[in-house]
């Protein structure tokens, strides 16, 4: 007599999508009534969306730019969405795919280390039409399914998506700068920015999921689209107005690089707190597919990715909430309180906790804290760096992760040898670490660089 083995599938409750749908879209659109003290620098009437604010050329500006940016990240999605069904489908083993990981962590390393630099001296219209060279070759060699798996895509794509981390940031605060606007619009922005790159991430899978088809020609039209795509990108940008210069000599810009980057002690915070998120996210997206199916039961990926999304929506959502004279925390100590969040669900993790309802909640925690993270790093950055350095001090940051996922993935820190829980005890310390580093920023509160346009 045979034996029959029940497979045990794990799903998700339906009520999961509407709530975080319901509280994101209740965080955007209820802001304008409860935040009185910031609706004079908007507009005239408490009813202003947060997403139609500014004056008449900023505001022109400011669609085209979250237009433009939309699809950049739809762009971001459609190149890593199908993540290690790629590399089966070339029929690459474990240690293959940790080889190829590895190689495009060194090329987000080396040539990405300097990227930064080059956008700075370049400007970042340059900068962002070099982005969407560098995806359009990536789509372009992708659609061929004879060069669907060769290296060279992951080095530009590495190279793409370190590009991608600074120049759209970068080129909004020139235009900012350029146009004399009030620093809560730039910040207003900074949310905006993440939560449409959420929504476009998950635009992105459904994109995907429609081109895509079990054939292999099927599986060769998403690039395509993303090659299409930066097209458009590379089209609108040529025509799009040129903006300021900042350095002119390398000389001067590494003399100004150390003075306010290399030896003031408020960047150097802001850049590891800059790297630890990076290489807490990086571990995550390596990781929690594994960790999620290790006990042997059944889930539905696709189906859970959404959600890390939607969380990541919220925590953007919720950003604007907690700054300005009517928060209830300071602003340094609301971002402290997300690291320290974000590390303890990763900590959590770490310990091997195998429900599965349990590390889909911790992981949503997290994705929430790293959605408020990021748009108050930007904004710290406007107050504490000058902006013709802004390039050089994110790629900077960015190196020191990608060096640490480096070593990991040389190690074969992915099939085997190293648990995955030390990788993800290592990046709740990074996590930890920073949020204390943060807190300490209050001290050099009166020391901040002002810039006249400050509220």
């Amino acid at each position: 007599m045979g034996v029959v083995i029940e497979r045990e599938e794990w799903a998700l409750t339906p009520l999961v999508y509407p709530l975080l749908s319901a509280a994101g879209l209740a965080a955007v659109l209820l802001l304008p009534y409860f935040s009185a003290a910031r609706t004079p620098a908007h507009a005239a009437g408490p009813s202003s969306s947060p997403f139609d604010v500014g004056a008449g050329p900023f505001l022109r500006f400011r669609r085209a730019f979250l237009v433009l940016f939309s699809l950049a990240s739809v762009v971001e999605g459609i190149q890593s969405v199908f993540g290690e069904d790629e590399f089966v489908r070339c029929g690459l083993g474990r240690e293959q795919m940790a080889a190829r990981l590895a190689g495009t962590a060194a090329a987000a390393l080396f040539p990405g280390a300097i990227s930064g630099v080059i956008s700075d001296k370049i400007g970042p219209r340059r900068a962002c039409i070099l982005y969407w060279v560098l995806q359009l070759a990536v789509g372009a060699l992708k659609s061929f399914s004879t060069l669907r798996c060769a290296w060279i895509n992951n080095f530009i794509l590495a190279l793409a998506s370190s590009v991608f981390s600074f120049c759209f940031e970068t080129w909004l605060v020139v235009e900012h700068e350029k146009q004399d606007q009030k620093q809560d619009l730039l910040f207003d922005t900074f949310w905006v920015m993440t939560f449409f790159e959420s929504v476009s991430l998950i635009g992105s899978q459904e994109i995907t999921n429609v081109l895509v088809s079990n054939d292999g020609n099927g599986f060769l039209l998403p690039y395509a689209f993303a090659a299409t795509l930066s097209v458009v990108g590379i089209l609108y940008m040529r025509n799009a107005s040129s903006t300021t210069q900042h350095a002119s000599a390398i000389g001067s810009y590494q003399k100004s690089f150390f003075a306010h980057v290399l030896r003031d002690k408020r960047v150097l915070i802001l850049v590891l707190a800059q790297a630890s998120i990076h290489f807490a996210v990086s571990a995550f997206w390596f990781l929690w597919a594994p960790t999620i199916v290790a006990d042997g039961r059944y889930a539905q990926l696709s189906v859970i990715y959404p959600c890390f999304l939607a969380s990541r929506m919220l925590g953007s959502a919720s950003f604007p909430w907690f700054y300005g004279p009517t928060a209830p925390f300071r602003n340094e100590d609301s971002l402290t309180i997300a690291y320290v969040g974000a590390g303890l669900a990763l900590y959590v993790v770490a310990y091997d906790y195998q429900e599965i309802g349990t590390l889909v909640i911790l992981f949503c925690i997290f994705h929430a804290c790293v959605g408020f993270i990021i748009p108050s790093l930007a904004r710290l950055r406007t107050m504490y760096l000058p902006n013709e350095l802004r390039g050089g001090m994110m790629s900077f940051s960015l190196s020191l992760a990608n060096a640490a996922i480096f070593i990991f993935l040389l190690q074969g820190a992915h099939p085997q040898n190293i648990a995955n829980s030390i990788i993800l005890g290592l990046a709740s310390c990074g996590l930890l670490v920073a949020g204390g580093c943060i807190h300490m920023l209050r001290r050099w509160r009166k020391h901040t660089r002002q810039n006249p346009r400050s509220l």
